[in-house]
């Protein structure tokens, strides 16, 4: 029996688009007794904090590792995903989301995965079809329907912030993909750490105050699950589906911040907020409905990242080894036909 192309790829990205979505509406909460600044260096710190705990555990109860380690070709491509991603997008979230709505905040981030499309489309041309363009255009224009104000051209200021970390965001995740054959629980850590960091001392040298305990150590969960967590997921889903279709799954992340706003906050449930998520979920019917086969060639590659031995890596080892693991290899010449996305092996143009 064949395994779906949908397999591991699409449930990784669902779950952390659960995870980050959830994040939204709950860092709502924590800006209530803790500075936004503050919130977005906690909440990536908590996450590095978690993921050094498993990565340390991991090596004192003796676990094999599958992942390929980082490499110092990696570190200028994890310096910008930290800027980016780590630093500006959480900063320009939390500045947004003290200025509007949890439910309008979160379906705005559904422009993350647009961003992400786009740039990967635009700038890294990666293969993107009719049905992926007309599920982006209706997710735009459920955006700019939920960040109207009613008065002319004049935008929500706190949609706005939300739509520039939305771009951080997407050009964080199309340089993640140049790391995504690494241990994304490493890159993760570091980038938690770093990033976390970088943000909590800014925001301390500006004025902002320690939260409280509790707070604090809510954040650092809500941080652990809805940045780490999701960002492991995210990148592993990266390997499978390339970058504009992990993108375009994770849209699902504003629906399920949108739902718990409205069940947290009793926000109103608007002819925008109903007409937004309407055109929402069509745009990511049309992403699931997308099915990418023909004829095509892989040209020599040499490599590292976890494996196991599928139709792509028919390849010898000297003694016996553990399925998944991770070493240099080599693929040799290969052409077939299957259902397949812009993954690790098929980063070709159309």
């Amino acid at each position: 029996m064949t395994r779906s192309h949908l397999w591991p790829g699409v449930p990784l990205a669902l779950g952390s688009a659960v995870l980050f979505g959830a994040s939204a509406p709950l860092s709502k909460v924590l800006l209530g007794t803790v500075d936004p600044w503050a919130l977005a260096g906690i909440l990536y710190l908590g996450a590095g904090v978690g993921l050094a705990a498993v990565h340390i555990a991991r090596r004192f109860f003796g676990l094999e590792n599958p992942e390929a380690p980082l490499r110092r070709a990696d570190l200028p491509w994890l310096g910008a995903v930290i800027l980016f991603g780590g630093m500006l997008g959480p900063l320009l979230l939390m500045l947004g989301l003290s200025l509007t709505t949890a439910s309008s905040g979160s379906l705005m981030l559904n422009l993350e995965g647009l961003a992400t499309m786009m740039i990967a489309w635009l700038v890294f041309r990666e293969n993107v079809d009719r049905k992926l363009l007309l599920g982006a255009l209706s997710i735009l224009i459920g955006a700019i329907v939920l960040s109207w104000t009613g008065r002319g051209l004049e935008l929500d200021s706190g949609s706005l912030l939300i739509a520039a970390a939305c771009l951080s965001w997407g050009i964080d995740n199309n340089l993640t993909r140049k790391l995504s054959s690494a241990d994304p629980v490493q890159i993760a850590m570091i980038k938690g750490l770093v990033a976390g960091t970088t943000n909590l001392v800014l925001a301390l040298i500006l004025g902002a105050a320690l939260p409280p305990v509790l707070p604090a150590l809510a954040s650092a969960a809500v941080g652990l699950m809805g940045v780490g967590a999701s960002l492991v997921m995210f990148m592993l889903a990266l390997r499978h589906l390339g970058t504009a279709r992990t993108g375009a799954y994770f849209s699902l992340a504003p629906f399920i911040g949108a739902l718990l706003g409205i069940a947290i906050f009793r926000d109103q449930i608007t002819w925008q907020l109903g007409a937004a998520g309407v055109l929402m979920a069509v745009g990511l019917w049309l992403h699931l409905q997308e099915r990418h086969e023909h004829e095509h060639v892989h040209e020599p590659l040499e490599h590292e990242h976890a494996h196991v031995h599928d139709e792509h890596h028919q390849h010898t080892h000297d003694g016996p080894v553990a399925e998944p693991h991770s070493h240099w290899h080599r693929h040799e010449p290969l052409g077939h036909k299957h259902p397949h996305y812009p993954d690790l092996h098929h980063r070709h143009e159309h």
